[in-house]
């Protein structure tokens, strides 16, 4: 693959994780209008959390969607830079992957499937691939 490609790829990787961390993060906070929200608020987001960790006590509940809202705000930044590219493309393949499970073993299979969630926590692992292998044969 050239090098023009493997960059324009890599930042089409960037922009829509990070892009698809913030839209979700923007819904929970009410900023997308109602008809297009999943949740379109806080206590909405709080109680779809429940229903995906039904094993967590409810006072950790809020704590677990606070620790999940503020990895993809970093993520999302972090993403838009070449800072630990890497690191912060496993850790949001695995935030996304832990999220799919959830999904999966809450819901069913189907929801994460609809949602593309395994698709973007591919996503994030081959960023990190993809990065890792162009600064290598840049040295």
């Amino acid at each position: 693959m050239k090098l023009t490609q493997s960059k324009i790829i890599e930042w089409f990787l960037r922009l829509s994780l990070s892009a698809g961390f913030l839209s979700a993060v923007a819904d929970r906070f009410g900023l997308w209008r109602k008809d297009l929200s999943a949740w379109g608020n806080w206590d909405n987001f709080i109680a779809y959390t429940k229903t995906l960790n039904p094993l967590v006590p409810q006072p950790l509940i809020s704590v677990l969607g606070g620790v999940a809202t503020s990895l993809e705000v970093i993520f999302a930044i972090v993403l838009l830079t070449n800072y630990k590219t890497l690191f912060f493309a496993r850790c949001s393949g695995y935030l996304l992957l832990l999220f799919a499970l959830a999904m999966t073993f809450s819901k069913s299979i189907k929801v994460p499937l609809d949602y593309s969630v395994f698709c973007a926590s591919a996503a994030s692992f081959a960023l990190g691939l993809i990065t890792t292998k162009r600064r290598n044969a840049d040295h």
